[in-house]
């Protein structure tokens, strides 16, 4: 399986952080649907889902916490 780039870490915690597609692509200055795809990327090397997703809302998985929980500080440190 290969490593996930800091790239996409970094849209799975501004997702995760906003709870919001279209803010965190205004944050790191990427289109919505580059964001989005990113993310499909991240969880498809993953084999896990990260995010539930739906029209209004975007809600983190057991695994996007954990994965959260142990990136974002690293993430802050870079």
């Amino acid at each position: 399986m290969p490593e996930p780039d800091l790239r996409d870490l970094d849209v799975f915690v501004a997702v995760a952080r906003t709870r919001n597609f279209r803010r965190a692509a205004g944050e790191i200055r990427v289109s919505v649907s580059s964001l989005s795809q990113r993310l499909r990327d991240l969880e498809e090397r993953l084999g896990v889902r990260l995010m539930n997703r739906t029209t209004r809302s975007v809600a983190l998985t057991e695994a996007g916490e954990l994965l959260l929980s142990r990136v974002a500080p690293a993430l802050r440190d870079v």
